[in-house]
């Protein structure tokens, strides 16, 4: 089969939708498929693309047996809305230009959301070259966009409201990464669940096997024999980070225990303000990181951070930094309610608390510096968990297996 893949993120870009893309590709091309990503010249978070990819249109590569065809997109750092949806449209309008005339034979086109003008480039690709489409809703656009705050109700959110119903209501399948989303979807847009499909996040145990926690990191890093509590990802304003600075503050006095943020984002810099400010020896920023460097972080780690805001909106998220940290077996402590907090229950891999709640924050961390023993316990109880249900080769397989269907259709 031959499969068209469009999403504005992918390596050497590092992050859920880039992860998602390239390795349910790369599980494709295994199954003896013909996988095409049509993709942006890399440049997210930071807003900065290669030397060599500025000012060009498009270039062919090729990445463990998947063809790349980048197109143009305007780069712009992850802050500012203006900016931000300026950069998805021109990705959008390259993308459908680029792949008019790039794109050979296909299939089938799946296109993935976010951001939604993707999905946009997708269907109308689709339609030109007369293939299904299919939706891939990895976050809900434009909820998601109000749920932190990013834009109020105004004319855009209403149109981008307007292209979601009509994207939802024309394709041939849609594809949810959460039941969560599935069942968000129906309500809001009145779509039968029957056209959905829940292919959830998941990772791919080739490339995160857990390794050495004294390793490289460890030393390179200084951190010694201490306890590391790591935020790994984007520190974006859905994520809350700057509750986690304030359990710091109050953990400021325990020299046995520091905090690590790895990654960019556009909240990093009023974070990293906020520790300054408060004079906090016990934390520490780090540069986003290869993805093949990734993996040594969280072995270095001994418990992981997953959260987010506190909205009703983030019941229904199940965030990939999840099904890595598990994967690795490093507990986390997770401040995201619904979904999520049950996949961690059910996988005994770690503690909620409630999204934004230092007090419950500070005591989850508290709790588990003085219990290693039951550190391990749910390191090896996480890992079982996501190795058996969140396979990224085995959700390949069921994720082929709907698109085999739809083309038959």
């Amino acid at each position: 089969m031959r499969i068209v893949y469009v999403s504005q993120y992918f390596p050497p870009e590092v992050g859920a939708p880039a992860a998602r893309v390239s390795e349910l590709a790369r599980a494709w091309v295994e199954q003896g498929h013909d996988v095409t990503v049509l993709t942006a010249f890399a440049h997210h978070p930071t807003g900065v693309k290669q030397p060599a990819d500025r000012r060009r249109l498009t270039r062919r590569e090729s990445l463990d047996g998947i063809h790349v065809i980048r197109a143009y997109v305007w780069a712009t750092a992850n802050e500012g809305t203006v900016k931000r949806m300026i950069s998805y449209a021109s990705f959008m309008v390259a993308a459908v230009v680029v792949g008019l005339f790039r794109l050979g034979r296909a299939d089938v086109i799946v296109a993935t959301s976010p951001q939604l003008l993707t999905a946009v480039a997708g269907y109308v690709l689709a339609r030109l070259k007369r293939v299904p489409f299919v939706l891939e809703v990895r976050d809900l656009w434009p909820e998601s966009i109000m749920a932190v705050d990013a834009m109020k109700e105004n004319f855009i959110i209403r149109r981008l409201r307007d292209v979601a119903a009509y994207l939802y209501r024309h394709s041939d399948r849609i594809v949810t990464v959460g039941e969560g989303y599935r069942e968000q979807i129906t309500k809001r847009y009145g779509i039968d669940p029957s056209r959905m499909t829940v292919i959830p996040n998941g990772i791919d145990a080739r490339l995160f096997e857990p390794g050495e926690h004294d390793n490289d990191v460890r030393r390179e890093l200084g951190w010694g024999d201490r306890f590391v509590v790591m935020y790994l990802g984007t520190h974006g304003m859905a994520h809350a980070l700057h509750r986690v600075i304030e359990a710091a503050d109050r953990l400021r006095d325990r020299d046995d225990i520091r905090f690590v943020f790895v990654g960019e984002g556009a909240e990093k810099r009023r974070l990293q303000q906020q520790a300054a400010e408060l004079e906090l020896a016990n934390v520490e920023f780090i540069g986003q990181q290869p993805k093949e460097r990734v993996r040594d972080f969280y072995a270095a780690c001994d418990l992981g951070l997953v959260t987010l805001r506190r909205t009703d909106l983030f019941q229904d998220v199940l965030p990939s930094k999840i099904f890595e940290l598990l994967g690795m077996k490093r507990p986390v402590v997770l401040s995201v309610d619904g979904h999520a907090r049950r996949l961690v229950e059910e996988a005994g891999g770690g503690w909620f608390v409630p999204p934004e709640d230092v007090d419950a924050l500070v005591d989850a961390i508290l709790h588990a510096r003085g219990h290693p023993a039951e550190l391990a316990t749910m390191g090896e109880a996480g890992r079982s968990y996501i190795l058996a249900h969140y396979d990224r080769r085995a959700l390949a397989g069921q994720y082929v297996q709907l698109l085999r269907e739809v083309v038959e259709r």
